[in-house]
This record gives structure tokens, C-alpha cells and sequence, in this order.
């Protein structure tokens, strides 16, 4: 049978619950365990897929195409598995199921109600992607107190008598605020979190105290007798330069050995975490940097390209190197000079995005890497944007196709297909998920890649037109993957360039800290040797 830790927040939302949930999967794996993580979102919508990213941040695509939230980003990196739809869970799909079973007539007449019906269907959710587990981490989003949590807490209070007392262990991740004029910590904000979650039944076995000051022995007594832990279940978590810092400071306090003795499990092999210290050494002690400009839309919000982010430090990782990431607004570029604005750059990344808004100062950053021989990535929408600049500048399209070259459709060189078209009104013009892609044999992408045969994960609308595919490539434009299933274009490059890469899909989501990217590793690297060469010529 599966056993369960359930996270929970108080005081604040962003304390870090993820990257906790992520941290005790990684703990628990190392024991030898079989483990997954479940992300509960609160909010009313079905899914990530329809957020604007200055107000949710990225949407984390999965292998079955499952549009979800950065937390299963973070999951994913930290535990190393494939997620799918069913480790996420928010309250748009759960009433959906709900209202649509009672129209089908499932209740038999009976009154449909939050007890037992929604909560019944939130625990039914929960064991179904704990099936086949030692250990299901669930992490519920939002904080205690929050009006549209309250039935998720319900149902994971009733899971301690559902699945039994002694396969549950309730984590509940707190602040420990430091108030600057009294020059100390404060544990009364902790105290009423924990108050408000024993008013409803839930009685947590351990407190992730998060605080910007170390706790004395007296305070961690304190929470402990208020709160009703022992002492040694008040976890200490600093804040740390790097989160994959987190799951070492997590077992030094002696959080995995906890959740063991709670849920019964064997705890004797302690857990190798010698590629986590080896990621933090090479993360905080890189002898070199690299500066790479980071050309998006979204730039203004720190976690609109979050895996983006997380990917070009796993490549710095790889390289012992500092990724410094510098971002540059698209728009900011259009009209400007770029090559004074990017003359920093020892790389430069386009990231994906949606809309016309930016492109142009997008197609003007491709221009400029190509020309000047700058290492480049292009990710979805940046891949395409390097198509439409070759298409402009090198093949002289847009002298004979202006209108056609209109940013707005991109059409066409970059167009929507027309059995996409045909699903407009529908709304079904993504392409997500993960899809298969052949390489061409002696590109770069192959032999960053190591194979020929890969699948990546997509999130876009618009394809690259095979209808232009021979004029591209006869001007120098290599046609380096392709989905053979569906003939369409997966990566482009030019040989002959240090590197110049654009992917269709989205490489970043499968990137990890001990295993990066190959593309990004790639793309690293070739920033790397740039930065030297610049150094050996200054």
C-alpha cells in the first residue's frame, strides 16, 4: 500500500513548498524508494495552459501534453521521473468531473455537495497517482486559511482514516519572520498557521520553518511546545543561494529520517548525495562566466522561463562555469542598436512566447548572433524567429512576400497548418506533448545529442512551412530533426556557425541538474570557447 506525505503552507504563499516537496522526493529516491509527487492547485481553471505568464509564471508541459504548473518543473528536476496529467490536480478539473458525473446521473438523484462528493474525488485522484508507490508526496498549493483550499484539506484530512493514521505524515512549511527594528525572530505567525490547521483536524507531524536567521535550541522548543511536535521535528531551512542546496540542508536537519520513522519504513542506508554537493560546489565555485542574453518577452517576471533558466544553469554546471543570465526585453531591441545592446552577450537565448508583440526585436537578436558569429538558441517561437530572419535577410523573401511576412501570422514561411486551422474555432491549434524527431547524422544537434533518434516535449501553434524548406536550405539554412510521423521541421541550424540552433519544442522542460540538456549543454559550451576567444583577443 501507498503511504502519503501531504505539504502544506501557512503565512505566506512562495516559502518554498515545491522546492521542499522536491527536496524529500529526492531524499526519499536516494533511500532506495519509489516515489512521486502530486501538485494540487486551488485556482478554478482546468489547467496552467490558459495563464498569462506575467501572472502564473511558465506552464510546465508534461510527456502527455498535460499544460500544469512550474511546481512539476521543479519536481521533475529534483526526482529525476517523467510526470504526467495525473500528478497534478486543481479544482477547475475537479468540479468538472464532479458536475459532469451528476448530469450523467452517477449520484442516482442524490444531492451533490463538497462533502463527501468533491472530496471523494480529490482522495480518489490522490491513490490513483500514488498506485504502485512506496511514497506519494502531494503538495497543496496556496496557504491554510485560503477559502478556495478548503476542500483539499478536508480530503487530505480524511486520508489519515482512509488510507490509515500510520501511512500519513503532514509537512507543513511555515515562515519564522525576523522583524528588523526588534532584532529578532517572531514564532507567533507560525503558531496561528499551525492553530488554523488543527482547527480543522489536521494535526502536522513535522514544521519546514523557513527564516533568514539561524533558530536557537529555546525557539525550536518554543514552536515545538506550542505546536505540539517534538523538537527535533522543527526543521530549520535557511534561505539558500542555490535550491539544489535544499535536500542537503533537509537531510543535515534530519527531515527523511523523520518521514521514515513516521511512516514505518526502513531507514538503514543513508542516502548519497554526493552529485547534489557536486552540483552546489560547481554552481557556487565556478573559476569562469559566461554572460548570456536572455532576448524574451516576458522577461519582467522572474518565473516566466523559469526552466529556461534552470536549464542554462544545469549547462554551467556541466562546464564548471557561472551562467550569468542577463535579460533584454524584445520589444526594448526593435528600432535600437543591437549590436551595442548585446555586445556583452557570449551567448544568446530566444526563449518561446505567443503573439506578434516583440518578434521584431527577436528577428533582429537572430540577425545579429548569425552575423557576428554569437552562439545562439532558439527555443519554439526564437526558433522560428531565426527561420523568418533567414528567410528575410539571406534569402531575400520578404522583398517578394512583405505582406505574407506580416509578424503577425509569420505566413509564410511560419504558418499554421491547415488541419490547424480547421480546429481554430475549436481552440485546438496546440501541438503539445511529446513528439518524436529524427536528426540528420553529422549536424551539431546529432552529435550534441549522442543519438538520432529523440522526443521532445511542444507547446506551440505555428510550424515551419516545408513549402520553403528547399529555398532555406539551398541558401545554408541545415535542416538538422524532423517528426517523420507528421514531416514536420524540428530543429534548424548553420554549419559553418559556432552554434546556431533552434529547437521547435521545448528543451528546457526535460533538462536536469546532474543531466543537462544536450542542447543547452551544447550551446554552453559553444558560449564558453566564445568567452575565451574574446579574452585571448582583448
Amino acid at each position: 500500500m501507498s503511504k502519503y506525505v501531504f505539504i502544506t503552507g501557512g503565512v505566506v504563499s512562495s516559502l518554498g513548498k515545491g522546492i521542499t516537496a522536491g527536496s524529500i522526493g529526492a531524499l526519499l529516491k536516494k533511500r532506495g524508494l519509489k516515489v512521486s509527487i502530486l501538485k494540487i492547485d486551488p485556482y478554478l481553471n482546468v489547467d496552467a495552459g490558459t495563464m498569462n505568464p506575467f501572472q502564473h509564471g511558465e506552464v510546465f508541459v508534461t510527456d502527455d501534453g498535460a499544460e500544469t504548473d512550474l511546481d512539476l518543473g521543479h519536481y521533475e528536476r529534483f526526482i529525476d521521473e517523467t510526470l504526467s496529467e495525473k500528478n497534478s490536480i486543481t479544482t477547475g478539473k475537479i468540479y468538472s468531473n464532479v458536475i459532469r458525473k451528476e448530469r450523467r446521473g452517477d449520484y442516482l438523484g442524490g444531492t451533490v455537495q463538497v462533502i463527501p462528493h468533491i472530496t471523494n474525488d480529490i482522495q480518489e485522484r490522490i491513490i490513483r497517482a500514488g498506485n504502485g508507490l512506496d511514497v506519494l508526496i502531494v503538495e497543496i498549493g496556496g496557504t491554510v486559511g485560503d477559502i478556495e483550499g478548503q476542500p483539499f484539506l478536508e480530503a487530505i484530512r480524511q486520508m489519515a482514516v482512509r488510507a490509515g493514521r500510520e501511512n500519513v505524515v503532514y509537512c507543513h512549511v511555515t515562515l519564522i519572520p525576523y522583524l528588523e527594528a526588534a532584532k529578532e525572530l517572531k514564532t507567533k505567525p507560525t503558531q496561528h498557521s499551525v492553530q488554523e490547521l488543527r482547527r480543522i483536524g489536521i494535526l502536522p507531524n513535522m514544521l519546514v520553518c523557513r527564516t533568514s536567521h539561524p533558530m536557537d535550541i529555546g525557539m525550536k522548543n518554543k514552536i515545538a511546545l506550542f505546536c505540539d511536535v517534538p523538537p527535533e521535528a522543527v526543521i530549520e531551512v535557511r534561505d539558500e543561494p542555490t535550491i539544489y542546496n535544499v535536500p542537503i540542508s533537509l537531510h543535515r536537519e534530519g527531515l527523511d529520517d523523520l518521514i521514515l520513522k513516521y511512516l514505518g519504513l526502513p531507514s538503514e542506508n543513508e542516502p548519497d548525495l554526493s552529485d547534489w554537493a557536486r552540483v552546489v560546489d560547481r554552481y557556487m565555485n565556478p573559476p569562469e562566466e559566461v554572460k548570456i542574453a536572455l532576448v524574451g518577452k516576458y522577461v519582467q517576471h522572474k518565473d516566466a522561463y523559469l526552466s529556461v533558466v534552470e536549464a542554462l544553469h544545469h549547462g554551467g554546471i556541466a562546464h564548471n562555469v557561472r551562467v550569468n543570465i542577463i535579460s533584454v526585453e524584445a520589444e526594448d531591441l526593435e528600432g535600437s542598436d543591437v549590436s551595442e545592446a548585446l555586445k556583452f552577450a557570449d551567448g544568446i537565448l530566444i526563449p518561446g512566447g505567443f503573439g506578434e508583440r516583440g518578434v521584431e526585436g527577436m528577428i533582429a537578436a537572430a540577425k545579429y548572433a548569425r552575423e557576428n558569429n554569437v552562439p545562439l538558441l532558439g527555443i519554439c517561437l526564437g526558433m522560428q524567429m531565426m527561420v523568418v530572419e533567414f528567410a528575410r535577410n539571406v534569402c531575400k523573401l520578404h522583398d517578394a512576400h512583405s505582406k505574407e511576412m506580416n509578424p503577425a501570422t509569420l505566413h509564410p514561411v511560419i504558418h499554421l497548418m491547415e488541419e490547424q486551422e480547421n480546429l481554430r474555432d475549436l481552440g485546438g491549434t496546440m501541438r503539445l506533448g511529446a513528439y518524436p524527431c529524427d536528426l540528420v547524422e553529422g549536424t551539431k544537434s546529432a552529435e550534441a545529442y549522442g543519438t538520432l533518434h529523440i522526443s521532445e516535449r511542444h507547446r506551440h501553434r505555428y510550424e515551419f512551412n516545408n513549402a520553403y524548406r528547399e529555398r532555406l536550405e539551398s541558401n545554408g539554412l541545415k535542416v538538422a530533426g524532423v517528426c517523420t510521423e507528421r514531416d514536420l521541421v524540428e530543429i534548424v541550424e548553420l554549419p559553418g556557425h559556432i552554434w546556431y540552433v533552434g529547437g521547435q519544442f521545448h528543451g528546457e522542460l526535460k533538462s536536469r541538474p546532474v543531466r543537462p540538456h544536450p542542447l543547452f549543454d551544447g550551446f554552453i559550451k559553444a558560449a564558453s570557447d566564445y568567452m575565451r576567444e574574446k579574452q585571448k583577443e582583448a
